[in-house]
């Protein structure tokens, strides 16, 4: 049965069904028009007007690199891409090489936008820039290592920590790489926990309004993460790719990793629910938002997704995720884990892991640059900034080695259902 307890299974296949697959005839043949005729989407974002904090020559678009391209190739050589390997999605201490982990997920999330904004009509590199760079600042073990990291770093500081927000951290300060401000827009507007009908801009412009609207996600946390909105049409697109790629994804690994029937979830589609979704939300979208000044979608996908998504969060995440698992051993570990980067701070003790295995990794990259790592300012952003960038493996290891009560489940490889 569904979340609306007289709703059957055949009532909600019903009305996904009314979802269609693809584009209408009528759209079809605009389009062709469209591009027989040269049209230019007129509220792409055009590589022209890309905003950097700094004109650095080497920085400077060229014709065969443009500004959003050189901003993929950035990000893709940033080490905190690297580390997507070996970060959850969801499920953390199952080791079935077939599971998702954090780098497909956004490889995912521009391949998915990046069909949806060729066929609007928008800017594909300021699209797969966004979607590759939006989770760099993902903490180990998801959106249950960033809840447990959050509290902590609350409750020393009064401040809030959101994977979306720390992502603008690591492209722009901890890494110096001078992205284009639409980029790092899209990033700290992507949360794919803020469910939207109709996407529109919020009109930004300028790195001075952006730098208060990252304070205040600081700051005021929900209250100023929730009201986030692209800059950009390719934002949008993102933004609504990113639950597109894992609201179905998931429920394949959920099903891979032993935890759920084929047959549990409401829509009865199983792991085949993925397709449906990819397909049915990308050709809705583009038929609502085509040669708009804003990214919409039906009202039947919109309900959809919401009942998907609410489903995973009942059946997956708070179920059979590391949340029903060793919420309690995470937190612990993840409390344990700052304090004792926080005192290896104060006192200065450079033969700590927080120096060597961060600080001056940091420092060697920014030094080229011309920069520095300013961690003696905030000692407590430092400790955030570590722990945010360590894989699952390298924090399931430094735990149990620093703090031997600490048991982590054994990872499994062989599902015995």
């Amino acid at each position: 049965m569904s979340s609306d307890s007289h709703v059957s299974r055949t009532e909600l296949r019903g009305r996904m069904a009314r979802i269609p697959e693809v584009l209408s005839d009528e759209l079809v043949e605009r389009m062709a028009h469209d591009r027989a005729h040269g049209w230019v989407n007129p509220f792409r974002a055009e590589d022209a007007d890309a905003i950097r904090r700094e004109d650095r020559e080497g920085d400077r678009a060229s014709i065969w690199r443009p500004a959003y391209v050189r901003d993929v190739e950035k990000i893709l050589h940033t080490p905190a891409y690297n580390r997507y390997a070996g970060k959850t999605q969801v499920f953390s201490f199952r080791s079935n090489d077939d599971l998702s982990r954090r780098g497909l997920h956004v490889q995912l999330v521009a391949r998915i936008a990046r069909d949806i904004g060729y066929a609007l009509g928008l800017n594909c590199d300021l699209i797969e820039a966004i979607g590759l760079g939006h989770d760099l600042g993902h903490t180990p073990f998801g959106h249950a290592g960033e809840r447990c990291l959050n509290d902590v770093y609350h409750a020393h500081t009064g401040r809030w920590f959101f994977h979306n927000v720390h992502s603008v951290r690591v492209l722009d300060v901890l890494y110096g790489r001078n992205l284009t401000l639409q980029t790092l827009d899209g990033a700290l507007t992507h949360n794919g926990e803020y469910e939207q009908r109709v996407f529109e801009l919020s009109g930004l412009s300028g790195f001075d309004e952006f730098d208060r609207t990252v304070e205040a996600c600081y700051r005021d946390g929900d209250i100023a993460v929730g009201h986030l909105r692209p800059m950009t049409l390719e934002g949008c697109v993102v933004r609504i790719s990113d639950i597109i790629a894992y609201v179905g994804r998931d429920r394949q690994d959920a099903i891979a990793a032993g935890l759920l029937d084929e047959d549990a979830f409401e829509d009865g589609l199983g792991g085949a629910y993925n397709s449906w979704i990819l397909s049915h939300a990308s050709a809705d979208i583009i038929e609502h938002s085509y040669g708009r000044d804003r990214i919409e979608m039906s009202e039947e996908l919109f309900e959809e997704i919401r009942r998907a998504k609410a489903e995973n969060y009942a059946k997956i995440y708070r179920a059979s995720g590391i949340e029903g698992e060793s919420a309690a051993v995470l937190a612990r570990a993840f409390e344990l884990m700052y304090e004792r980067c926080l005192a290896d701070l104060l006192d200065r003790d450079e033969s700590s892991y927080i120096y060597r295995h961060h600080i001056l990794r940091i420092e060697q990259h920014l030094a080229h640059y011309g920069r520095t790592y300013e961690w003696e300012r905030d000692p407590h952003q430092t400790v955030v900034d570590y722990i945010a960038s360590m894989s699952d493996g390298y924090f399931a290891e430094l735990a149990t080695k620093l703090f031997p009560e600490i048991r982590f489940p054994r990872r499994t490889y062989i599902n015995e259902r």
